[in-house]
């Protein structure tokens, strides 16, 4: 059997009809339409895809067949490794963090972030990510940035221990601010269909374990860039708060924990079905996302104080004047993700997480009520 190969990612440029090209580009007398003229270069794209190549092939799997340049990813799945294997895959994007990475020309660490969003969803459910396709829009292919975009996806991959299976770059003329662009993918994972990981398997008694996150990982940005950038007025190049040692875009920019492979981690290290169920806090803080994995006669009793918030929400709290609940339903506050685990494992949870260079602390358990997420403080 031939040694498997990587599938690079296919860059398509695509060009809405109704771009309009450089004066005297498409149309004039005595000269012909061409695609460069009417905006798309590509030239630069097949550019791009030369600088990817190694990236793209740093995240490769034994599974991974196929030739480059070809119409799609090819992945040899064994089934033999499991008794009743189920798929499980999710999809997502890096939101308007994006606009943060255009406004500094820092392209090099949001691919990380959008790896973090598709494997750390499909971890809930246990499941082992096996690879990731990315799709990148932008107005006009740089070929720079496409490859700092793409080296950040490859760092998170390696971290998820996913492979990187294609994608797309794809070149919309006139659609986009320059510089600025979308960042989107898929991750596709297989764990055992009796080792799946949900709400079914919670009970009263459960303690929460949460996954520290040192910054806002990939969400609450709208808010965020509206209460810094706009309300307070702060530059990006000025310190993050009085006496920070790094600026408001290192803040902002500081990519997310991709937890998959700790939560991995811990699975192996805890018997018997210890680890119940997981949550990522993304979109909707605590209260919008552990509710997901509540029975409905069980609340999730986080209590605050338990684990040090990082700075930045202080700040947004304070700059914005942003009551509690708004903060707990936009933030993750410093949580990133929260594993529903037996009482007497979780100390075991804590150090299995640790052990492999993943903070994490116990915040709270699962009690009786009406599936609903309680934030108290801590007495």
């Amino acid at each position: 059997m031939p040694s498997p190969h990587l599938l690079l990612p296919e860059v398509v440029p695509v060009n809405p009809g109704n771009a309009a090209g450089p004066a005297g580009s498409a149309g004039s007398p005595g000269s012909g339409a061409t695609y460069a003229g009417a905006g798309v270069d590509i030239a630069a794209g097949d550019s791009a895809v030369a600088r990817i190549r190694g990236l793209v092939a740093s995240t490769t799997r034994p599974e991974v067949l196929g030739g480059i340049g070809g119409f799609g990813g090819s992945f040899a799945f064994d089934p033999t490794r499991f008794r009743q294997p189920v798929l499980v895959s999710s999809t997502d994007g890096v939101g308007t963090k994006s606009y943060v990475a255009a406004a500094t020309g820092r392209y090099d660490t949001i691919g990380i972030d959008l790896v973090a969003m598709c494997v750390d969803d499909i971890v809930c459910v246990g499941a082992e990510p096996l690879f990731l396709l990315d799709y990148i829009t932008a107005s006009k292919i740089d070929p720079d940035q496409m490859e700092q975009l793409v080296a950040g996806v490859a760092t998170g991959c390696r971290a998820a221990g996913c492979a990187l299976l294609g994608g797309e770059m794809a070149e919309h003329p006139n659609s986009l601010p320059s510089g600025e662009f979308d960042l989107a993918g898929f991750a596709v994972g297989v764990v055992e269909r009796d080792a799946m990981l949900g709400a079914d398997r919670v009970g009263i008694g459960d303690v929460l374990v949460g996954l520290v996150s040192p910054g806002l990982r990939c969400n609450g940005y709208t808010l965020a860039r509206h209460v810094l950038l706009e309300r307070a007025g702060l530059g990006l190049d000025k310190p993050a708060w009085a006496g920070a040692d790094h600026s408001v875009a290192d803040e902002l920019l500081r990519p997310s924990v991709v937890y998959a492979s700790a939560v991995r981690a811990a699975l192996g290290a805890l018997g018997n079905g210890e680890v119940h169920a997981a949550a990522h806090i993304t979109g909707g803080g605590m209260p919008g996302n552990l509710d997901r994995v509540l029975p409905a006669g069980a609340d999730g009793v986080v209590e605050r104080g338990s684990w040090e918030e990082p700075e930045v929400f202080g700040e947004i709290r304070r700059l914005g004047d942003v009551d509690e609940a708004e903060m707990a339903r936009a933030f993750n506050l410093g949580i990133g993700m929260v594993l529903v685990v037996d009482a007497d494992a979780a100390g075991r949870a804590v150090d299995a997480l640790g052990a492999v260079g993943c903070p994490a602390v116990v915040i709270g358990g699962v009690t009786e009520g009406t599936g609903r997420v309680q934030m108290r403080d801590r007495g």
